[in-house]
């Protein structure tokens, strides 16, 4: 059985997008393979989402003009454009002022992951990445402001002397940022287009998940050993990562049952561990949204624990 969910599957010719300023050395040995595949959903639920912006922004507007009603919701919803364009600014002023910008002398391994993941997704730019305090938070984000785009990781990801504790893993979360950011997900308009959304519920947090697996898809094309990592490190932290059987979560998406169980996973911007580490270890299907996945007993990609 062939699937065209599985990116390596997909040919797109040959050959590596060149980017401007990249050392060729740290080009060698990108995959020439197509993009990784976008979940399936979340275009679909993309358009309802700009659909509704589209009629409720200026519904909002017009209603609260002809009946003089500027509440403090009202008012909130109609300068959300300005106020995503703060945050966001804001989001990426805050690393600038107070991480470590990555370089080829500043965490140059995760710096090359970066580079690579960016060249690997056929991106023209490669983002600027930051080092911030994890204060024992382990994370990490992609943001874009203006015609910018950051990627920004948390520095519970690394040891103290600089090195990753998991590079597989910091590989895959890398691959997800910038994933994220090839994707669209990062795009200015597309935060205004999604913003009508987070009102309806269950609507707004599926699309967001949706988003989540195609950047899983991404960090899975780009560092495949590391999603067993990955999902060690969100389950159990970045000390107790190594007893943690990824296969053993993934088997337990299908077995764990009842509606708390179901309303957790669907009120959640992020799909629940569970959820994730079965989709990534069953490549011949996208990650289940709202209900749980069919059983598929099989052990996950994986580099050793360390």
């Amino acid at each position: 059985m062939t699937s065209v969910y599985d990116p390596e599957l997909r040919p797109e010719g040959p050959g590596q997008p060149q980017i401007p300023g990249v050392p060729p050395q740290l080009r060698r040995g990108l995959s020439p393979y197509g993009m990784p595949a976008r979940h399936r959903a979340e275009i679909p639920l993309l358009v309802i989402a700009i659909g509704l912006m589209a009629v409720s922004y200026p519904s909002a507007i017009w209603y609260a003009y002809t009946h003089d009603s500027w509440t403090s919701n009202t008012v909130l919803f109609v300068f959300i454009p300005l106020l995503i364009f703060i945050v966001r600014g804001l989001t990426v002023g805050s690393p600038q002022a107070n991480g470590v910008k990555l370089s080829q002398t500043q965490f140059p391994e995760a710096y090359q992951m970066v580079v690579q993941a960016a060249s690997r997704f056929g991106m023209r730019q490669v983002p600027d990445a930051y080092v911030v305090l994890g204060n024992g938070v382990v994370n990490a984000f992609s943001v874009g402001h203006g015609f910018r785009r950051y990627v920004v990781v948390h520095s519970d990801l690394f040891e103290i002397g600089g090195e990753a504790r998991d590079p597989d893993a910091l590989a895959f979360v890398i691959g997800h940022e910038v994933g994220h950011i090839a994707a669209g997900h990062a795009s200015y308009w597309r935060l205004v287009g999604m913003a009508a959304v987070s009102y309806v519920p269950f609507l707004g947090s599926a699309l967001s998940r949706a988003q989540e697996y195609t950047a899983d898809n991404h960090g899975f094309c780009f560092r495949p050993e590391g999603a067993a990592g990955a999902i060690r490190l969100l389950t159990a932290g970045k000390y107790l990562n190594k007893f943690v059987d990824a296969d053993v979560v993934a088997d337990r998406a299908s077995t764990e049952r009842g509606f708390f169980v179901w309303l957790v996973n669907a009120l959640a911007s992020h799909p629940v561990n569970t959820f994730r580490g079965a989709a990534l270890r069953n490549r011949m299907e996208h990650g289940r949204l709202m209900f749980r996945p069919r059983p598929v007993f099989s052990q996950m990609a994986t580099a050793p624990a360390t």
